[in-house]
């Protein structure tokens, strides 16, 4: 099998696990990875045996051998990488969300639209079997009209203090959701209201928020995220959905809650669904959806499954609540 020689951009938490998956694909090989910290890329490449380590991503992408990047860096500092990736002829994987507005994401777009590479947002959730199997019970009409969808990605305290430091509850985790329930709908939002809450004031954005869409289809959409439940809730997440048609319903409980251990520290509850390593090998969604990005690529099929602008959608849906709250009125689209 041919290999795809694919480099990383952006090594924080989530970057490593990119190094760690990719190098369990068979078919990727890791053979760069980059991070503006020198001590970090020279501890990611030792740890993963790297052969190639940048600190300015402009020199990786002159790398001639590399043929894909992920692109893992903070939302902020997405576009540049990508729109300069592309235009170098790399494939790219770009995490979600796809950039920090809608004119952000239109400039990805046109990058997309000039080169022959391919692309992709790793929207995570269409490739969790909870999720997709729901989509294949609406697609295949039992529910009848969707009238009203329901959801919800709560976290505790303690794990959110980081994530707030650059983004809020509702743009972190609702992306997730609206996401969903576009797919399920395959409608486009009409209108949104929303409320926030910072219930921590030395965190420079809202952990609490919830947002009230209006679809073109006439169902009715809400997102809760609350980024600030107790320390000892009895779950690592509280992920819920609910849809519900006009001849049927579909309750989703994806809280993560299939391990407990419990210690003298307290509960805890292990990864066991998106990115675990079981075994001393990765499995999980995010290997999924990285590897259904490389068959792709050695296919030479454009990805389908989320498409530039679905993904475009989703941060333009989420950051016209964000105005709803600050504005405290409905916001059309």
């Amino acid at each position: 099998m041919k290999r795809i020689k694919c480099g990383v951009i952006g090594l924080g938490w989530f970057g490593e696990h990119h190094v760690d998956t990719l190098g369990q694909l068979p078919a990727a090989e890791v053979a760069a990875v980059c991070t503006r910290r020198k001590w970090r890329v020279e501890e990611i490449a030792e740890k993963y045996d790297v052969p190639k380590t940048y600190t300015d991503y402009h020199d990786l992408l002159d790398d001639r051998e590399i043929d894909m990047v992920t692109v893992v860096t903070h939302v902020k500092d997405h576009v540049k990488p990508t729109v300069d990736a592309l235009k170098a002829g790399k494939h790219v994987f770009l995490e979600k969300p796809m950039a920090d507005s809608a004119e952000e994401c239109d400039t990805i777009i046109k990058a997309v639209q000039e080169t022959d590479r391919f692309f992709m947002v790793g929207h995570i959730c269409r490739f969790d079997p909870v999720y997709a199997l729901a989509k294949e019970e609406i697609e295949g009409g039992g529910l009848g009209k969707i009238l009203s969808i329901y959801s919800r990605r709560n976290l505790a305290g303690w794990i959110t203090e980081t994530h707030l430091q650059k983004l809020s509850a509702l743009f972190g985790d609702g992306v997730h959701d609206l996401d969903l329930m576009l797919w399920y709908t395959g409608a486009k939002p009409v209108s949104v209201y929303a409320q926030t809450t910072n219930t921590r004031p030395q965190l420079p954005h809202d952990d609490i928020g919830w947002a009230l869409y209006r679809l073109d289809s006439g169902a009715i959409a809400v997102i809760e995220t609350i980024w600030c439940l107790p320390d000892n809730v009895p779950f690592a997440i509280d992920a819920r959905m609910e849809v519900v048609g006009t001849e049927g319903a579909i309750y989703i409980d994806n809280s993560g809650s299939h391990c407990a251990v419990l210690k003298k520290e307290g509960l805890s509850y292990p990864q066991s669904t998106y990115w675990p390593t079981v075994h001393g090998q990765r499995r999980g969604y995010l290997k999924d959806e990285v590897d259904y990005f490389l068959k792709c690529i050695l296919g030479g099929k454009k990805p389908d499954v989320i498409t530039p602008g679905e993904s475009k959608a989703v941060v333009d849906g989420i950051r016209k609540a964000e105005l709803s709250a600050r504005e405290n009125r409905i916001v059309t689209f």
